[in-house]
């Protein structure tokens, strides 16, 4: 009695073995890196078509230091990559199209934008007040720490230029003597050649000038998006349960050792907010406190800042030094802020308060909640840019 199937009609597929997957996903990394390296490149192409003149009045908008901080952390809600906000501004300095004074808001204003997704996380206790309020908490830390960071280097950025003086003679210091001179690193050029060239002689189809000058910004944009995305997708696959298993055991450990591991995590899934966001349901349950994910927080900004120098090594020709200095700022600037704000005894604790003091809050009124990521991540950074566009900031 049989099914009338036999053993021979039976096909049994074998599963995909783990290191054949693991060596895929490696290769689709290898791949997401040239698409971001010959992303930049392309907008760089883009831009030298508009011609200097033309460049310069497409970033008009960010003359203004308060409308170019704005411009940075609506950008970075919006696509959800402070990588991404910070990798096109370096591709635009880069190219001359941005200058670095213009640049830095934005890139300040990356790095607040960033914090409102691990909110998110938090949202998913909302149905328990206690495990609510310790997730909220631990969520805000990263926005308190960067809104801290950014009250001080701000205004002093508007009125002195430190990180702008200070990256500059970094980048003298190091251009071409040593770190290879991204004019004259010939393998990277090459290897990115043929799909850069693909790229522009499609965007060229759309006629010359503006029009397929601008194309081509959008197509290199859309390319750092896909790549970023892509980037930090196969990096979880390949890190997922070593990341949380890295986390947890950092949260245990020094300050110095959670900033190192938050870092490093970082560097490897290409994304902050993965990092954070990690953390945030053991802090739900209070497997570990919003103290101990302070210090992580902070090794995850610096951890942010390896793609855009990455992104700078694609820029060549006059500006390509820099666009390097652009990508240095923003190393500095989360340099500076752990010195300031975190080694400091006096401001360290606030962030910690505020976050706390927030979530205390919104255990008792929910509504607190969406007031301030709308006010604070939405409607002021509008209001900023709209007031700017009509000619009302100066």
């Amino acid at each position: 009695m049989g099914t009338g199937r036999s053993d021979v009609d039976v096909v049994h597929v074998p599963p995909a073995s783990g290191r054949s997957s693991t060596v895929l996903r490696w290769i689709a990394v290898v791949l997401s890196l040239y698409l971001l390296i010959s992303a930049v490149s392309v907008i760089s192409r883009g831009f030298r078509s508009l011609g200097a003149q033309q460049a310069e009045q497409l970033f008009a908008f960010a003359e203004n230091p308060l409308v170019g901080l704005a411009v940075g952390i609506l950008a970075t809600v919006l696509i959800q990559s402070s990588t991404t906000t910070t990798a096109i501004t370096v591709a635009a300095v880069g190219s001359g199209a941005l200058d670095v004074t213009q640049a830095i808001p934005i890139i300040l204003g990356a790095n607040v934008g960033t914090t409102v997704t691990c909110t998110f996380v938090a949202l998913g206790f909302a149905g328990n007040a206690t495990e609510f309020r310790r997730a909220l908490a631990s969520s805000t830390i990263h926005d308190f720490y960067n809104l801290l960071a950014l009250l001080i280097f701000f205004p002093l950025e508007v009125l002195f230029h430190p990180l702008e003086r200070m990256s500059g003679v970094l980048t003298d210091s190091l251009y071409g003597v040593t770190t290879p001179d991204p004019g004259d690193f010939n393998v990277v050029r090459m290897a990115t050649r043929p799909l850069v060239n693909a790229v522009t002689s499609v965007t060229g189809l759309a006629g010359e000038g503006t029009t397929s000058a601008v194309l081509t910004i959008v197509v290199g944009v859309a390319m750092i998006f896909l790549a970023v995305r892509w980037l930090s997708h196969f990096l979880k696959a390949l890190m997922v349960g070593r990341t949380r298993e890295l986390l947890l055991r950092a949260v245990e450990g020094t300050p110095a050792k959670a900033i190192g591991v938050g870092a490093g995590v970082t560097i490897v899934t290409q994304s902050s907010t993965v990092t954070n966001s990690v953390l945030v349901p053991f802090a739900g349950t209070g497997t570990v406190t919003p103290g101990q994910l302070y210090p992580v927080t902070v090794g995850a900004n610096l951890g942010t800042t390896l793609t855009a120098l990455v992104a700078a090594l694609a820029v060549n020709g006059p500006d390509a030094a820099v666009g390097l200095q652009a990508a240095l700022v923003h190393v500095l600037y989360n340099l500076l802020a752990l010195l300031v704000v975190f080694v400091n005894p006096v401001l360290r604790p606030l962030p910690l308060k505020l976050a706390s003091g927030l979530a205390d809050l919104v255990a008792e009124r929910r509504w607190l909640l969406a007031v301030y990521l709308v006010a604070v991540f939405v409607v002021v950074p509008s209001a900023i840019i709209l007031l700017g566009a009509l000619g009302k900031l100066t």
